[in-house]
């Protein structure tokens, strides 16, 4: 990404009012965040859910001088900033509809080809909880997995130490500005991450870690995830938020059960109750539900022939792959100046031909 986009997409970032699900329908209208300031009013107003509030709020003032001041904050710190369509940001929370615009990281990003797994927790854990949550880190050892948390007391650390002690690559996604490590406390088990892990944030340096940052930190845990464990969880908490939210997701949640006497077995045992937790025993079922298996290794994807398409299709098919996060359906119509049946039964046929897939959302994706 080129010091201009960069400027650009934190100035999107910045705009008021403009939050991260209208900043990038912008951005997937008219190409790049550069393309959205330097387009005519005109058009802009013919997106849809644009009107002339949003229009204002691109065109406030200071916007571009605080967008370059934020960049010198992460060049200062060394953090990388991974806009939605950067290919460093983590490939599942692309298709989360309320993802953030953009996500900043230190240390090692490129995550594509390895298992991306949860795990959460209570802050008061248990012996058991810290014995159990050790145990699901060392069995994960043979199967290339990254262990995603959230850096928290209790469950959260007892995962990354996991995680280091095993050599599995380890991510933490922080509640504030990566300039600052909170708890302070783990300090050093977060500087041991950088080598093969990294840290994250959707919030700019100097961003303090408040309450209100923290369900939101957890969305980003969740959607980055194929498969979230919560090992212990009382009635009500950020572990059982972050669980709910990865439901929602259409992710695999799993709950480890607990004894009835264990007010923090109560949210795990509750999980599994309701059916949004698959029961966790051990590693297997993991293997059952994901289809996992040691060594695996994956067939490559067939790729079509775009040019045997029809003349619509390979319009899609085009736009698609360029968008590699997928697009909505009236993106697409607006995109390729199509109507939206005759879009929808390109697209029929492509979903046919195992050349696109739907998600939730009216949500379009290449597959390869």
């Amino acid at each position: 990404m080129n010091e201009e986009e960069a400027r650009y997409v934190h100035a999107l970032k910045l705009a008021p009012g403009i939050g991260d699900i209208l900043a990038k329908q912008l951005i997937s209208y008219c190409g790049s965040a550069a393309a959205i300031f330097k387009e005519k009013k005109g058009a802009l107003l013919k997106i849809p859910n644009i009107g002339n509030k949003t229009i204002e709020a691109l065109n406030s003032m200071d916007l571009l001088d605080k967008a370059e001041q934020c960049m010198r904050q992460c060049a200062d710190y060394k953090i990388q900033i991974l806009p939605y369509y950067h290919k460093d940001y983590p490939s599942l929370l692309k298709l989360v509809n309320d993802s953030p615009l953009l996500i900043y990281a230190k240390g090692s990003t490129r995550f594509e080809n390895q298992k991306m797994i949860a795990i959460v927790g209570t802050r008061n854990a248990t012996e058991y909880g810290r014995q159990t949550t050790q145990k699901i880190v060392e069995d994960l050892a043979g199967y290339d997995a990254v262990i995603v948390s959230g850096m928290a007391y209790g469950i959260d650390i007892t995962a990354h130490r996991a995680a280091l002690k095993n050599n599995l690559p380890t991510v933490a996604v922080l509640a504030g500005g990566l300039d600052r490590i909170y708890p302070a406390a783990h300090r050093q088990v977060a500087e041991e991450m950088l080598a093969d892990g990294a840290w994250m944030s959707e919030y700019l340096p100097g961003v303090k870690p408040d309450p209100h940052h923290f369900p939101m930190r957890n969305r980003i845990i969740a959607g980055m995830s194929e498969a979230l464990v919560v090992v212990e969880a009382a009635n009500k908490g950020g572990a059982l938020i972050t669980a709910n939210i990865a439901h929602s997701y259409d992710r695999e949640v799993f709950a480890v059960p607990g004894t009835l006497q264990n007010k923090y077995s109560e949210g795990c045992n509750g999980l599994i109750r309701s059916q949004k937790a698959n029961i966790y025993t051990s590693v297997a079922d993991l293997n059952y539900l994901l289809g996992w298996e040691k060594g695996e290794v994956k067939p490559a994807k067939t790729k079509i022939d775009i040019s045997e398409l029809k003349a619509a299709e390979q319009k899609i098919m085009r736009i698609l792959i360029d968008s590699k996060s997928g697009l909505q359906l009236d993106e697409l119509s607006w995109k390729t100046q199509m109507s939206i049946n005759e879009t929808v039964s390109s697209l029929l046929s492509l979903e046919f031909e195992g050349a696109v897939k739907s998600l939730p959302g009216k949500v379009y994706v290449a597959l390869y």
